[in-house]
This record gives C-alpha cells, structure tokens and sequence, in this order.
C-alpha cells in the first residue's frame, strides 16, 4: 500500500477534516513554514484582552477552566476546534485522580470517563519473552468526552473560545504580547494578552526536541480476541511490542489498548532525530499493511490517530520560549517522557503546578515559566535510551535483543521499580541499578550504547548520570 491508499484510508475514516491535519502535520514536518512578519509589539502598560491566550485546543486547553478558577481572564484558540479529539488515551488510577484535584472533573465523572481497565500490561520484543506489569497505563479514558467537559466548564467560567483560528504571528512587549491570527473565514484579527501559553505541539516554532516519533494508528474493531500474542484480551493492555526486525534502520513498535468493548486502540510508532526525513502517510500506509503481522481479525478502521510526538534526550539543549511572555507546554516544549507514546500522565501531573505558577506570573515577572511542565530526573537518564533508539547504526534484532535483556532484568526486579520507570517514577540510583543487572544479563549493552551514542554524547550522559545521583543523594 502506498501513501494516497493510506490517505484515502484515513480519510474514509476520520473524514476530510482530519485529512487536512494530516497533510498539515507532514507539511510542516518537511518544509516548516516561513515565518511570517511579526505585528507591532504592545506598549509597556498597554491595554490587553485577556490576562493568558493559550494557542492550541488540544490536551492542554484542560488548563483553561483551572486558570479561570483562579480568577485569571483566558481564551483558547485553535486552527480547527478547541477540545476536540479523535483517541482515548491511558495512564494509572492515581495519575487520572490529578484531574479531580485540579477541579476539571469531579469522581463521578472521572468513573464516566474511563471506558476500559486492565489486570495488567506487557512489554515483549521480538525473539524474547513478554514481561507484565501492573499499574501503568492500565485505565483507558475517552479523550472526547473528557475534552468536551473541560471546554463546557471553561465556558462556564468565562474563558472565550475561538474555533477557527490559526496564529499568524506574535510579539512580545513589555507586559503583554500581541497575536495576529487567520480565522478558517479568511480574515485576520489581533488580540493582546500578558501571557501566551504555546500548546500548538510540534508546529511550534519553538519545539527544536532532538527526538521525534512519528506515530500513527487509531480506534479499530474486528481485531481477534483471545490470549495469544496474536490476539487481544479486553483485560491487558500491550504498552510496548515489536513483531519484526530492523527495516531501513527503524525499529517499528506497537502499542495496543482495549477500549470500549470491541474496540483496541493501536499504534504504530519508531524513533528518529529530528532532522531525519518522515512521514506520517508513509508510516500510515506499513501500519495497514503489517497490523495482520501484529494482531488477527478483520480489522477496521473508526478513528485514526496520528502526529509527530517529540522527546527531548535531555542531550541537548532544552526547548525554549522566545521570552518570558511566552509559555510552552505539552509536545512544544516536549518535557514528557521519551519512552511513552505521549505526555497525558505528564500534562496530568502538571496541569495545577502550571496553572499555580502561570497565575503566579501575573502578578510576579519575577516567575520562571520555563519549565511548567512536570519533568521527572529519571528522564535525564532515560532520554539517552530513545536517542540510542534512534541510532540507524543497528541491523537485524540488535535492538530488539537488547529491549528483551532490559525487561527481562526490569520483570525480575520486581513490580514496583519496574512500574515506576515506565510512570517515570523511577529514581536516579535504581537506574543505575537497572544499568548494572542490564550488563551482566546482556555484556554487549555498553559497545551497543558507544556504538549507538558516539563517545562524546557517552560522555555527556555520564555526567548528566553522576550529577543526577548526588542531586538525589
């Protein structure tokens, strides 16, 4: 299957819309957009619209309706629509309970919200075993709903919500920060805040991580249920799986979670430096054609998911903002874990530390919004391995051999610390004792990782490592 089948695929699924966001996203992945002339930039104690713009209606417009509580004047826009979603996403019960302590949902709707629980979740690579692991990713919530309920509740809490709207261009004054935006009618409107929150996600000019996975998948029913790898049971979800080898330097893996009965979300994801040439309809068109490699049944196609999500190695240096009038959260500023699909759990965990530290600001110019987003240290470490993932120096089962070897050590440590590497829990010292049972099981680890990383950048993750280890004592 080719790249137009695959689009065509998508498009008879997701519809037309949601093929233009496809299209888009690979656009701009192959030839970013020029940079359009900023507007003129707001005088020192100009008047402004609103206290926060945040630009981007997906995940992080849940920060709308927690700002408005704290008395803060917010609009949300984005080029399409604010709060729409076409996924269900995962995490564990105690990161799902952030929402209810930051006031998005109360318990009896948080309970509405989650459509599937598993007893367990498996990682397993091929030519090794599978390894389960309970508590992670194990409660799957319907993205839309969820959305739908933020955006009910921000509007009833004053936030202005503008569909249609596409930023232009920006610029930073003293005190506020002046936006220029395309309306989907073709007119051009400015609108002046103190503070813009940059959600557009890796169509941010400011997202320059060093990693990305282009991901692709979506809601499917049909597939084979039953126990075997080759089939799905409604009661285990499979956080990390490869079925094949090395192909043109990538190592393709799957994801797969039971949704609502009868219906798996599946993904198709690899890594890459950010420089490398993707596409998300070339990655669409091998996901339909080896899912029968993956998983049996007659599949079908209810609602696609797709995007360029980043990771940050922590190798280099960290996205930033232009100034401190701008805020970057979720994939722009690509503080989420590298070693999950995406930051849900992340932007979880944050959401009322950045809400808290964004109000703050207002009133403070002294507050440091760089880093609003949750960052675990562990990802200081971490963030090596998804840059060793995207080596394209590695043939054949090399990859996969050295996954098996790494959870295989992580299932005999136990649940616990397991678990709490794949929640980004996982403590400086006990990597280092992840490290050490790794090598002993699987001596080649450290050619591979000098192999893979080059020596200088061996050299810079040593010291990253030795400085997380005194900074956790």
């Amino acid at each position: 299957m080719g790249g137009e089948a695959a689009r065509a695929r998508v498009r008879e699924a997701g519809g037309p819309e949601l093929l233009e966001r496809l299209d888009h996203l690979d656009r701009h992945r192959q030839e970013p957009p020029v940079r359009a002339d900023p507007p003129a930039k707001p005088a020192r104690g100009a008047d402004t619209d609103f206290d926060v713009a945040i630009v981007g209606g997906g995940l992080w417009s849940m920060l709308a309706p927690v700002l408005a509580a704290r008395g803060v004047g917010v609009a949300v826009f984005d080029r399409a629509r604010v709060g729409a979603a076409h996924r269900e996403w995962n995490a564990s019960g105690p990161e799902l309970h952030a929402l209810v302590e930051a006031g998005v949902v109360s318990e009896d709707e948080l309970a509405e919200l989650i459509v599937a629980r598993y007893d367990h979740g498996i990682c397993r690579f091929h030519g090794g075993a599978s390894y389960p692991v309970v508590g992670v990713l194990d409660h799957a919530v319907e993205a839309g709903p969820l959305l739908a309920r933020a955006r009910a509740l921000a509007a009833k809490r004053g936030v202005c919500i503008f569909d249609g709207y596409a930023l232009d261009a920006h610029a930073s004054g003293p005190t506020g920060v002046e936006l220029r935006f395309r309306t989907s009618a073709g007119a051009t409107q400015h609108v002046t805040a103190k503070l813009m929150v940059d959600a557009r996600g890796t169509t941010s000019p400011y997202a320059t991580a060093d990693l990305v996975c282009p991901t692709v998948g979506g809601v499917l029913q049909g597939l084979a249920e039953g126990d075997g790898p080759a089939e799905m049971s409604p009661r285990v979800g499979e956080i990390l799986a490869t079925v094949d080898p090395i192909e043109r330097g990538r190592q393709h893996v799957w994801e797969a979670f039971p949704g609502r009965s009868g219906e798996t979300t599946v993904y198709l994801f690899y890594y890459a430096r950010a420089g490398e040439r993707t596409s998300l309809a070339e990655l669409f068109a091998r996901f339909f054609a080896t899912l029968p490699g993956y998983k049996r049944g007659d599949a079908k196609l209810l609602r696609p998911t797709f995007g360029f999500i980043p990771g940050w190695s922590r190798l280099t240096p960290a996205p930033r903002p232009p100034d401190g009038r701008v805020v970057l959260v979720g994939d722009a500023a690509a503080r989420h874990s590298p070693l999950t699909y995406c930051g849900f759990g992340a932007t979880l965990r944050s959401i009322v530390p950045a809400a808290d530290a964004i109000a703050r600001a207002l009133d403070d110019p002294r507050v440091d919004l760089r880093t609003v987003v949750h960052d675990a240290p562990v990802h200081a470490l971490t963030g090596a391995l998804a840059h060793l993932m995207a080596a394209r120096q590695f043939q054949g089962d090399e990859v996969n051999a050295l996954l098996d070897a790494a959870f295989c050590t992580l299932h005999e440590m136990g649940n616990e610390p397991y678990a709490r590497l794949l929640r980004d829990e996982m403590r400086p010292a006990a990597f280092v004792d992840f490290l050490r049972r790794t090598a002993r099981r699987h001596p080649a680890v450290w050619g591979k990782i000098v192999r893979g990383l080059g020596l200088s950048v061996v050299g810079r993750w040593s010291f990253g490592l030795a400085r997380s280890m005194i900074a956790s004592g």
